[in-house]
């Protein structure tokens, strides 16, 4: 048994992936809020008063506008703070019902204001039996789509005695049956689309001479560019281990960090970069939120952006192979005992003797009590 221990110790291990590694984020597309949005009704919220809607501009990265709704009444909309896009089940409040809630708002999203425009809703709301004052303006349609998305985002709900704080009794009439629709039996949620680009594990580790990985790149846009940052004599390769261009990436390629056996200690980043969409209903959080939450968004509508995923790779030496030295005992000569000496190890033989008599003897002991036992049950 020690024999196979010390084996196990000194054999060298795989390149593995880092199953602790945070998940992979560094494909998600961020910005801040710009001013210059567009504002709806100002609308009365049960048990909350009056509340403004707006449907904001949103700055991404690349310099792309993006539409976004709030998704968060209670927490302060903040301009210029860096927000990154994250999946549904990273919303910021573990006790809100956007969490159980989230498949209605996006829902919502795909089948309101501005995806679907102010004269395709009044289309559908009068094919339904809704009777409209002057058609559905582009202003009622935003006001009902935010209100709707509060609805399931924050269980605040439109006041139906009073729905707008300004505006007239038509308008919130108008308001009031988009509302209904979008928050009614015809919602029957969407499911989340995935991200446009992700580099998956973020970081993976092994050892010299060996293949690092794999690094799985998974998008729904079309990749640009590739790049890495690698120490001399290591390479980037696919599956097969043939060079990798940005123009052979697609989704679900598998890059690996083929590292040299003789390689020191070392670090390697590689990155991709792809053209895709930010989809609807893909959620943005402040980058800083634990330390000033701000209010986290949502998109309303898909928007063409430029998206950037990295990844890591570390190793370490090889291992060093080692053998046990060769032991020869010495010839019999100048021993009257006739027996033939023990190997000169520079160590007592007592000790080890004594050990193993111990070990007997407990043995033995161990077993008198067995027996003992057996012969009282």
């Amino acid at each position: 048994m020690a024999s196979a221990a010390a084996a196990l110790m000194i054999a060298a291990p795989v390149a593995l992936a880092d199953d602790n590694a945070p998940s992979a984020r560094s494909g998600a597309a961020s910005g801040e809020l710009v001013y210059g949005g567009t504002s709806g009704f100002d609308v009365n919220i049960a048990d909350k008063g009056k509340v403004q809607t707006t449907l904001f501009n949103f700055k991404l990265s690349d310099g792309a506008i993006s539409k976004m709704y709030c998704v968060q009444i209670e927490v302060g909309a903040r301009f210029g703070e860096t927000m990154v896009e994250h999946a549904w089940n990273d919303y910021p409040d573990a006790s809100s019902p956007f969490r159980k809630n989230n498949k209605n708002i996006n829902w919502v999203l795909h089948h309101s204001y501005p995806s679907t425009d102010a004269a395709s809703l009044e289309k559908t709301l009068t094919d339904k039996g809704a009777k409209l004052h002057d058609g559905l303006s582009t202003k009622e349609a935003l006001t009902a789509t935010q209100a709707a998305v509060w609805h399931y985002s924050d269980g605040k709900d439109l006041d139906a005695e009073n729905p707008l704080a300004n505006g007239s009794a038509d308008e919130a009439a108008d308001v009031l049956a988009l509302y209904n629709y979008l928050t009614g039996d015809a919602n029957t949620g969407v499911e989340e689309k995935k991200p446009t680009l992700s580099i998956t594990p973020a970081k993976a580790n092994g050892e010299a001479g060996t293949k690092i990985g794999p690094f799985t790149v998974a998008t729904t846009g079309s990749v640009t560019d590739f790049t890495s940052k690698l120490p001399e004599g290591v390479k980037v390769v696919g599956e097969n281990g043939q060079d990798i261009k940005s123009s052979a990436i697609k989704n679900g390629t598998k890059l690996f960090l083929d590292v040299p056996k003789d390689a020191k200690p070392g670090t390697a980043e590689l990155a991709v970069k792809a053209a895709g969409d930010v989809n609807t209903g893909r959620l943005f959080v402040a980058k800083n939120y634990a330390d000033k939450p701000a209010q986290s968004l949502i998109v309303a509508q898909s928007q063409k952006s430029a998206v950037e995923a990295a990844a890591t790779g570390t190793w370490t030496e090889t291992g060093p192979v080692t053998t046990a030295p060769a032991t020869t005992a010495p010839a019999a000569g100048g021993n009257n005992s006739g027996q033939t000496p023990l190997a000169n190890t520079g160590v007592n033989a007592a000790l080890p003797i004594g050990i193993g008599a111990a070990l007997v003897i407990a043995g033995g002991a161990m077993i008198l009590v067995v027996r003992r036992r057996r012969s009282n049950a």
